[in-house]
């Protein structure tokens, strides 16, 4: 019972450690579609619109 009480201290205390070492600032994540782009594409079709909606997902979509 001692072990397990031990070990599970260590081991919140190393998840704590490792939480708080990680860097606070995420990366802004974009809106899907072309009017949100820095440099839009000419043509834009429906697809385009499908795959620039599921990024940063890895599953393509479902009409594909």
């Amino acid at each position: 019972m001692i072990r397990f009480l031990l070990s599970a201290t260590v081991g919140l205390l190393a998840y704590r450690a490792w939480t708080s070492s990680r860097p606070a600032s995420v990366q802004h994540v974009r809106d899907a579609g072309p009017s949100q782009m820095r440099n839009p594409p000419r043509r834009w079709d429906m697809v385009d619109e499908q795959i620039d909606e599921s990024f940063p997902a890895s599953d393509p979509p479902a009409n594909y």
